[in-house]
């Protein structure tokens, strides 16, 4: 394991900006619910915002896995307009990278919480979930 304390520095961080599809409302997996930027999407756009904000200070052949996030889901955004997904390092352990995390879209905060990743060999990775891959009963 690398020694993420000497690699990732506080404050180290990264956005990821989007417009509001049909596609990435919660109407789209629920179409009794109105069409609003769902949360499981708001999520992923954040963690992908605390994936980029490390993946150029990794080693070669290391990525990151998300491990655990609490969010809060603020406001509604509607289909067309932009969300911003930033988050920041505001701690970094051992085997871990924490990361303060909001979105916003044109008019508020819409988001906020917390996001931690786990640096990982992507070749050991890959080959853990080959493993289990191959135990699973697929009938």
């Amino acid at each position: 394991m690398p020694d993420l304390a000497r690699l990732v520095p506080l404050g180290a961080s990264a956005a990821r900006e989007l417009v509001v599809t049909h596609e990435l409302t919660v109407q789209h997996a629920y179409p009794s619910l109105p069409p609003v930027y769902a949360t499981p999407q708001m999520i992923f756009a954040l963690e992908m915002a605390a994936a980029d904000a490390i993946a150029a200070l990794l080693p070669s052949g290391w990525g990151s896995v998300g491990t655990r996030v609490e969010v809060s889901h603020l406001a509604a955004t509607p289909v067309g307009m932009r969300v911003r997904a930033e988050a920041r390092v505001v701690e970094v352990g051992a085997r871990h990278v924490r990361f303060a995390c909001t979105a916003h879209d044109a008019h508020e905060i819409i988001g906020e919480g917390w996001h931690e990743r786990a640096p990982v060999e992507l070749a050991r990775f890959v080959e853990g979930v080959a493993r289990k891959t191959a135990g699973v009963d697929r009938h």
